[in-house]
């Protein structure tokens, strides 16, 4: 996957979670700060990589991770830019 599409997929889990315009989210947009996402929101996030890339993210690593921009660098830096993100599970969602 190339850098964009690892956006767009970081960038539709955040609309999806936070109920945010994607108009208002860009690769400088801070988790906290900008989108007020909290902890659970952050720890969500770090899931939704860990299942679509297959990494592992420490907790200090996801503590690192302030932006939308460090996100998606960490997902290139972790899988060497050869990103392919599994089909996302709807397990326990509702139906759109």
């Amino acid at each position: 996957m190339t850098r964009e599409q690892i956006f767009q997929v970081i960038r539709g889990h955040l609309v999806d979670e936070l109920e945010v315009d994607p108009g208002t989210i860009s690769e400088a947009t801070r988790f906290r700060e900008d989108l007020d996402a909290d902890s659970l929101d952050l720890y969500t996030l770090v899931q939704e990589l860990e299942d679509s890339y297959g990494v592992r993210i420490s907790d200090e690593q996801a503590a690192q991770i302030r932006t939308v921009g460090q996100a998606v660098e960490f997902v290139l830096s972790v899988t060497g830019g050869e990103a392919h993100a599994s089909a996302p599970t709807n397990a326990g969602r509702d139906p759109e």
